[in-house]
């Protein structure tokens, strides 16, 4: 992604085929420690799309420095035989393009528990529900809600975490647009005057879709023998990953946004997304979580100033290394040419999916309520902060 590699021809293509999905060395450690549970420890499972299957964790924040695997960032890297493997952090996922990474969400958790990560990139409520009620295999894999019923049946479960409904409104065609739109050669316009209405039009649809899902979990779970009141539900909203126009770190909406930041948005577009746009949907995923009786967990802020293009972050390079305190949490857009796959960009990467383990395990270790994640300026993943919602 750097500037030189690209003409204006080049880029018109690009942006013809953008699409996002649904952002230290090589076998770095998680920042969390890691025991292994107890055999009769009871089951975390993750259900859901990709801001919750781990995709992205391949990356620990995002440079342009191709040397020694992307100056530190990529983790599938080995610097043995100076060649990426993906599967090393996806494993078996990376062929069908679930993407569960080993630092996805329920794995980072620091709790005495089981875990299992059945979420999948792209998934929409359909491929969670159960057959019976519109579910559908999803990349080869029976319905997620089949599949939860089958694991924990005669399995003790302490809780079931749900990322849903942004590929149900259509976030990454949104966000492609506004792409698409900066991007073109001979000058675009915001896509958020436009994009608004469509939104709007959408949420309704959303918030049914997802509380239907949410009553599929919990016939799923009675099936498996788990009454209600025997295990937590929490349904969680999705973190920011652009800053508003005033933070980001390339002003003048010039190309170096693209080839070198990976945040290739106007400034209305990008105070929209910030401002706007995620706000609505978490507010909309809240009311869902209350009239399916779930909890909600809102990490619509759990990544200020960790956004892509931020101005309190850096990327990293060879006399940087990347660092939870200091790299940006999610993956910037990226083109490929070494740098991953497309569907990466804009997710949490492993400081990101690390930092909302960290919000989870916080939100398990209490009471059940409707709680809101926030970071802490200038630490790390384990660093985060639960908060009442008002």
């Amino acid at each position: 992604m750097t500037s030189s590699s690209y003409s204006r021809k080049g880029l018109a293509a690009l942006a013809a085929a953008v699409c996002v999905a649904g952002v230290t060395g090589f076998a770095s450690a998680p920042a969390s420690t890691h025991r292994v549970p107890a055999a009769d420890a009871p089951w975390v499972v993750s259900l859901g799309d990709s801001f919750i299957s781990g995709e992205a964790g391949r990356w620990s924040g995002n440079s342009n420095e191709s040397a020694n695997g992307w100056s530190g960032t990529d983790r599938a890297y080995d610097p043995a035989t100076d060649e990426s493997d993906p599967s090393r952090v996806y494993g078996a996922s990376y062929e069908n393009g679930c993407n569960r990474s080993d630092v996805a969400e329920v794995q980072s958790l620091t709790l005495d528990v089981r875990k299992l990560n059945l979420a999948c990139s792209g998934a929409t409520s359909t491929a969670v529900k159960l057959p019976e009620n519109g579910g559908a295999p999803f990349k080869g894999e029976s319905s997620q809600a089949e599949q939860l019923q089958k694991a924990v049946d005669g399995q003790p479960v302490r809780a079931v975490v749900v990322s849903i409904g942004g590929n149900d409104l259509g976030f990454s065609d949104i966000i492609t647009d506004c792409t698409k739109q900066f991007l073109k050669p001979f000058g675009g316009a915001p896509c958020a005057p436009g994009a608004e209405q469509q939104v709007k039009d959408r949420l309704p649809g959303v918030r049914s879709a997802v509380v239907e899902t949410l009553a599929d979990v919990r016939t799923a779970l009675e099936r498996a023998g788990h009454e209600s009141g025997s295990y937590r539900l929490v349904l969680q909203s999705y973190p920011s990953p652009l800053p508003d126009a005033a933070r980001v770190r390339y002003p003048g909406e010039k190309y170096d946004r693209f080839s070198t930041g990976g945040c290739p948005f106007f400034d209305q577009d990008l105070t929209w997304a910030h401002d706007d746009l995620v706000p609505q949907i978490s507010a909309t995923i809240a009311e869902a979580a209350h009239e399916a009786g779930a909890e909600f967990l809102d990490l619509s802020g759990a990544f200020e100033g960790r956004e892509v293009c931020s101005n309190s972050t850096r990327q990293a390079d060879l006399q940087n290394p990347p660092s939870g305190e200091t790299s940006e949490w999610m993956r910037f857009l990226t083109t490929g040419a070494g740098q991953g796959q497309l569907q990466e960009s804009l997710h949490p990467n492993r400081f990101g999916q690390q930092a909302l383990g960290t919000c989870l395990s916080l939100q398990l270790e209490q009471d059940a309520a409707d709680r809101r994640c926030a970071n802490t300026p200038g630490k790390g993943p384990a660093d985060m902060t639960l908060a009442p919602l008002a």
